[in-house]
């Protein structure tokens, strides 16, 4: 396999879309361009979706980039334009544990996620709640990449269900 140079990760939350991201970015030295950075303003304003479509599609305008997820309202436009789309198809409980692992940590170390937002307990525990939109998104995100996957007229799909998976098809990724 020759190395992509456009490649949508794509998982439910707290799976490890963006430490995925980084890794290849790293490993093929393509840009990645973190999706959290270009939907969320300061204070967690979201972004207006015609705005996320924009950005979005002048990153997917250059000839190499990585993206780490696809939302409503523009998710056809890195679909359109991928070589590659990686999934993490991991099973519920793995992710949610890497959710609330994830979660833990940014709120004992107030780590900065994107343009200065920060996880608090205001917000986990509201009805906006993280650890929520993963209950409710999964099914969903889990259906969208395996039908992804099935539709010979999208790009090349790989799913993986195991960390371990993963390991090994990145250990056969040539690098730069």
């Amino acid at each position: 396999m020759s190395a992509p140079r456009r490649i949508l990760v794509y998982a439910v939350y707290g799976a490890g879309k963006s430490t995925l991201a980084e890794r290849l970015a790293d490993r093929l030295g393509l840009p990645w361009y973190p999706v959290d950075d270009l939907l969320w303003q300061p204070g967690w304003v979201e972004v207006p979706v015609a705005t996320q479509r924009s950005r979005i599609e002048a990153v997917c305008r250059r000839e190499r980039w990585i993206l780490d997820g696809a939302y409503h309202g523009w998710r056809d436009v890195p679909l359109g334009r991928a070589d590659l789309v990686v999934g993490l198809d991991y099973p519920r409980w793995l992710s949610y544990w890497r959710l609330l692992r994830r979660t833990a940590r940014r709120l004992r170390t107030r780590e900065e996620i994107c343009n200065g937002n920060r996880e608090s307990w205001t917000s986990v525990l509201s009805r906006d709640s993280i650890l929520l939109w993963h209950v409710t998104a999964f099914g969903r995100a889990r259906r969208r990449m395996r039908a992804w996957q099935a539709d010979p007229s999208g790009p090349p799909v790989v799913l993986f269900r195991s960390p371990a998976d993963l390991e090994r098809w990145l250990a056969d990724l040539p690098g730069r």
